[in-house]
């Protein structure tokens, strides 16, 4: 389990989606009953997710993705990743093809919230470059 303190629980292990994660990671809820799902996705160091897209209509599908412990990488298709640690926060635009996870050296957790509505889906598509994910900074 992690080895940092973090304000959410980690969860159980996210094995219904580790088919699109390189390493381990665990997802637990932390709102269901509203109109915005929450997620607390916490990544054991090394570990992120495929590149993938969040669909929706209307402003639907939008990604927020809010740091609360360790420190991690998102990166938007076309764009430099971006270095996260607690308090930072990435907007991924609903049909922007983008991944993220935890940098090399360390555990990751962030909240994953989705706007609601029309059409929200998620396509997972090919892993990350190995090589530019080795190129980054690790902790």
């Amino acid at each position: 389990m992690p080895a940092f303190d973090q304000p959410f629980a980690t969860g159980e292990p996210n094995d219904a989606f580790a088919q699109y994660f390189t390493g381990r990671s665990y997802l637990a809820p932390v709102s269901t009953d509203s109109s915005v799902v929450v997620s607390n996705v916490t990544f054991e160091p090394g570990c992120i997710n495929h590149w993938h897209v969040h669909h929706g209509v209307d402003g639907a599908g939008d990604q927020v993705l809010m740091c609360t412990a360790g420190s991690g990488w998102a990166q938007l298709e076309g764009e430099e990743p971006i270095s996260m640690v607690p308090g930072t926060v990435v907007r991924v635009p609903a049909g922007t093809k983008h991944w993220h996870g935890a940098k090399a050296g360390s555990w990751f957790s962030h909240l994953a919230f989705i706007t609601p509505g029309e059409g929200v889906s998620n396509e997972w598509l090919e892993p990350v470059d190995t090589e530019l994910y080795a190129a980054l900074p690790v902790g």
